[in-house]
C-alpha cells in the first residue's frame, strides 16, 4: 500500500484528461471545419463519436479490469487514448478525425472504470469519501478549464498548430501518466471471476450505431429510404437486447445491464433523468459554439469565455447541492432542471432580441443560471436514483447510470444536429445561424422538461436517507479494503 496517495493523484489526472477531452473540443469545431473542410455531419461525429464508443464499452471496460487486472487495463487505456489523441492531431480529413475520436472513446472506456475500482481497493470506506470529493472537484475543474483552455490554444495558434493543439496536449500528459501508473499503482482483480457479455455488447452497439448514424447522416443524404430502415431497426434491436439481457441474467446473472435494476420505479426514473439531462448538454454546447464563432465571428477564446459563466455557475451549484441534497432530494433535482430550462429560455430571448449585436456579456446571467441548475440536478441524482436499489447491486447500478448519461449525450448531439443543420442547409449567414440556434435550443429544453417530469417518480428524501444509512452500515462492516492487491506494483 506504499505510495497510494501518489497513485490516487495519477488516477485523478487520468479522470481529468478524459473529462477535459469531452469539453475542450467544442470550441475547436469551427477551426476544424475551416481547416479540414469537415461537413456538419462530421462535426457531430467528432463530438458524439467519442461519447458513443465510450458509453457502449464503459461497463465492459470495468469487467475487463476485474478479470485481467485493473492496473493492466488502465495502462492499456492510457496508451490507446494517448495514441488516438496523436492520430486526432495528425488528421488530414474529417473522416480520419472521426475514426480517431471513436478509437479515443474505446480506450477511454478501458481507462476510466479502473479509476473508481482502484480507489476502492486502495482506500477504506471512511477514506473514500474524501477521495470521491476530490474526484467531484476534478469534474468541475474540467468543465471550467475545457472551453477556456481550448479557446486559448486555438486562438493563440502556437507553432501554427491551431485546433490540433487541443489533442496534442494529451500526449505529454499521457506519457507521464503511463510512467507514474506503472510505478505507483498496484495490480488488483475481482475476488470472484466475472463473465463477459459479448453478445450484449454487440447488440447494444448495433442498436445505438444504427440510430445515431441514421440521425447524423440522414440529413446530408436527403433521408433515403434505407436511412429510415436503419432508424426503424434501432427499437427492434433494442428489443432483442432486452430479451437477451433477461435470458442471460436468469441463466448466469452476468447480464451487461441487469434487468432487475429496472424493477425499481425510482431507479428507472433516475436512469431517464440521467439520459435526458445529458442529452441536453451535449447538443446545447455544439450549437452554441458554432453560432458564436461562425454566425457572429467570435474568436475561439471569446467563445470559451462566453461559456465560462456556465462552468462557474456549475461550481457554485455543486457547493450548494452538497448540503441541500440530503434535505431536498428529488425537489433539488427538479429545481436544477427548471433552472436550466429557465437559463436556456432566457438565452433564447436575448439572442432573438439582440440579434447580430450580441456580445459575450449579454449571456452571463442566463449561462450562470443554466450552469447552476446543472449541478443542482447532477450532484444528488445518483444517491436519489439508487435509494430503492439493493446495496449489493449498487456498483452495477452506478455503472448503468453512467452509461445512460453517455448514451444520452451522443443521441442529444445527433437530434439537435438534425434540427440545427436542417435549418441552416447550405446558408451559413448570421441570420440563418441565429434561426438555427433558436430552433435547435428547443431540443435541450424538451429533454430537460422530460427530466423534470421524471423527478416526480424518484424516491423521496426519507428513502434516500434510509438507503444511505444502510450503505454506511454495510461499508463499515467491510473492515480493511479487499485483499485483492498484488505485492509491490
Amino acid at each position: 500500500m506504499q505510495h497510494r496517495w501518489i497513485a490516487v493523484v495519477v488516477l485523478l489526472f487520468a479522470a481529468f484528461m478524459d473529462l477535459l477531452d469531452t469539453t475542450i473540443v467544442n470550441v475547436a469545431l469551427p477551426a476544424i471545419e475551416k481547416d479540414l473542410g469537415a461537413t456538419p455531419a462530421q462535426l457531430e461525429w467528432i463530438v458524439s463519436g467519442y461519447v458513443l464508443s465510450f458509453a457502449v464499452l464503459l461497463i465492459t471496460g470495468g469487467r475487463l479490469g476485474d478479470i485481467f487486472g485493473r492496473k493492466r487495463l488502465f495502462l492499456i487505456g492510457v496508451t490507446g487514448f494517448t495514441l488516438a489523441s496523436a492520430s486526432c492531431a495528425a488528421a488530414v480529413s474529417g473522416d480520419m478525425l472521426v475514426v480517431s475520436r471513436l478509437i479515443q472513446g474505446v480506450f477511454g472506456a478501458m481507462m476510466i472504470p479502473q479509476v473508481l475500482s482502484i480507489i476502492q481497493v486502495l482506500f477504506g470506506p471512511k477514506e473514500r469519501t474524501g477521495v470521491f470529493g476530490a474526484l467531484g472537484f476534478i469534474s468541475g475543474l474540467a468543465a471550467v478549464a475545457g472551453p477556456l483552455l481550448g479557446g486559448i490554444l486555438v486562438t493563440q495558434n502556437a507553432f501554427e498548430l491551431g485546433w490540433r493543439s487541443v489533442f496534442i496536449i494529451n500526449l505529454p500528459v499521457g506519457v507521464l501518466l503511463f510512467i507514474a501508473a506503472a510505478i505507483y499503482i498496484p495490480e488488483s482483480r475481482a475476488a470472484t471471476r466475472t463473465r463477459l457479455d459479448v453478445v450484449g455488447v454487440i447488440l447494444i452497439s448495433a442498436t445505438l450505431f444504427v440510430l445515431v448514424y441514421g440521425l447524423i447522416e440522414g440529413r446530408e443524404l436527403d433521408w433515403p429510404v434505407w436511412i429510415w430502415v436503419m432508424i426503424g431497426a434501432s427499437p427492434a434491436l433494442l428489443g432483442i437486447f432486452i430479451w437477451h439481457q433477461r435470458r442471460r441474467d436468469a441463466q448466469s446473472g452476468s447480464a451487461l445491464v441487469p434487468p432487475s435494476l429496472f424493477h425499481s420505479r425510482g431507479y428507472s426514473a433516475g436512469a431517464l433523468t440521467s439520459f435526458s439531462f445529458s442529452a441536453s448538454i451535449g447538443g446545447f454546447f455544439l450549437i452554441l459554439v458554432i453560432y458564436l464563432q461562425i454566425g457572429l465571428g467570435f474568436s475561439a477564446i471569446a467563445a470559451g469565455l462566453t461559456t465560462l459563466p456556465f462552468s462557474i455557475g456549475a461550481l457554485v451549484g455543486s457547493g450548494v447541492a452538497v448540503p441541500l441534497g440530503p434535505r431536498l432530494g428529488r425537489y433539488l433535482i427538479l429545481t436544477g432542471a427548471l433552472a436550466q430550462i429557465g437559463g436556456y429560455l432566457w438565452m433564447a430571448t436575448i439572442v432573438a432580441s439582440v440579434g447580430d449585436d450580441l456580445v459575450g456579456p449579454d449571456l452571463i446571467a442566463p449561462m450562470a443560471l443554466a450552469g447552476l441548475g446543472l449541478t443542482l440536478l447532477v450532484v444528488p441524482l445518483t444517491d436519489v436514483a439508487l435509494a430503492q436499489t439493493p446495496i449489493a447491486s449498487a456498483g452495477a447500478a452506478s455503472g448503468v447510470l453512467g452509461t445512460f448519461q453517455q448514451v444520452g449525450s451522443a443521441i442529444g448531439v445527433a437530434v439537435v444536429g438534425v434540427v440545427f443543420f436542417g435549418i441552416i442547409g447550405d446558408r451559413f449567414t448570421p441570420g440563418v445561424l441565429r434561426d438555427a440556434f433558436l430552433g435547435g435550443i428547443w431540443v435541450p429544453i424538451t429533454a430537460l422538461s422530460l427530466a423534470a417530469i421524471a423527478t416526480f417518480l424518484l424516491p423521496n428524501a426519507a428513502q434516500v436517507a434510509a438507503h444511505k444509512a444502510d450503505s454506511e452500515l454495510a461499508m463499515n462492516s467491510e473492515g480493511d479494503p479487499p485483499a485483492t492487491v498484488a505485492a509491490g506494483a
